[in-house]
């Protein structure tokens, strides 16, 4: 299994809508950057998010969820309380060939103020809106900023394809649409 450069992601994205919309260079005037770079693609974080509050005093189960465990809103940026945690979604879609798998690491401006993205790997075939994991580690408020940078992925390209697939076992989050909930 090898990483995968720039040159490499920009043809899939471009000839097999690996990833739409693709913005083939790196943006960063005055915005936290996104876009194709060396060996990765910086994914934007849209303008929708769910934040969790205690208001209810829900307990957080995922065989269980309590759709009251958070508050939703749509906004060009969004404070997380200190200490707490939201979901949110990608801006792009994502369609993982059958021999890749994906790896996500958090961007160095947000990880730098206490910010940690969490997202599982993009399995082989797996394709929807990534939802996305914020947490908040640091006893203050924090800003997340929409249409912007938020994690960047990295493309491991495997010398075969794998046996099964994430669509062929019918994943339960194959082709998600919006900031998708824990299922079982």
């Amino acid at each position: 299994m090898s990483i995968k450069s720039d040159r490499w992601i920009r043809e899939k994205a471009l000839q097999h809508q690996m990833i739409h919309p693709f913005s083939e260079k790196q943006v960063r005037e005055g915005v936290i950057s996104y876009g194709l770079s060396s060996y990765g693609y910086d994914l934007r974080v849209s303008d929708e998010f769910k934040i969790f509050t205690n208001v209810n005093t829900t307990v957080i189960d995922p065989k269980h969820f309590d759709e009251r465990s958070f508050v939703t809103t749509v906004a060009s940026s969004v404070v997380i309380p200190p200490n707490s945690f939201a979901l949110a979604r990608s801006v792009e879609y994502f369609k993982i060939p059958r021999n890749v798998l994906t790896v996500c690491v958090g961007k160095s401006t947000y990880a730098r103020c206490g910010i940690i993205v969490n997202v599982t790997p993009f399995e082989p075939e797996w394709e929807g809106f990534v939802t996305l994991e914020i947490s908040n580690t640091t006893p203050l408020p924090a800003r997340i900023y929409a249409n912007e940078g938020l994690c960047q992925i990295l493309f491991f390209e495997s010398d075969e394809q794998c046996e099964v697939s994430y669509a062929d076992r019918k994943g339960k989050y194959q082709k998600q649409q919006g900031i998708v909930l824990p299922k079982l």
